[in-house]
């Protein structure tokens, strides 16, 4: 299973300046690029993108408790999906970072895998560097129950 903890902050929150690593903030930018990163060591270990969307999507999805609508391509679940190149690359830079805070460690990496356009429940949400001029997810918590 492949998960992504995204937490990115500014860089003064990095300490940079002591360099005390156990004390800096730990996120970085980079839920942007999880689907390129894995993919780039992955196909460099001859794995499948079937193996991809077994370990981001699938189990995850599962772990979640959200494998009823979530994590597949079925009849009566989410239409989530990319659509993505997995042969082509880019360039990891400043200026593509869509985060407000651009730290992170992968800049000047080459990654595998450019995504072209993305869907949440069938709607584009971003094709091919725009993003849709509205917020089109939607909350997805379990209900609380109380005990009794």
């Amino acid at each position: 299973m492949v998960v992504s903890d995204h937490s990115p902050c500014t860089a003064d929150l990095k300490l940079l300046d002591t360099g005390d690593f156990v004390a800096a903030w730990g996120g970085v930018a980079s839920v942007q690029f999880g689907l390129s990163l894995f993919w780039t060591n992955a196909a460099q270990r001859n794995l499948t993108v079937r193996d991809l969307v077994n370990w981001m999507c699938v189990t995850t999805s599962d772990l979640c408790g959200m494998g009823h609508r979530k994590g597949s391509l079925q009849v009566g679940k989410d239409a989530d999906l990319v659509i993505w190149d997995p042969d082509g690359s880019f360039t990891v830079t400043e200026d593509i970072i869509q985060h407000k805070n651009k730290v992170t460690p992968y800049l000047g990496k080459v990654l595998k895998g450019v995504v072209q356009r993305t869907l949440v429940r069938g709607n584009t949400v971003y094709h091919n560097g725009t993003f849709s001029s509205q917020p089109m997810g939607a909350i997805l918590l379990k209900p609380i129950t109380s005990a009794k």
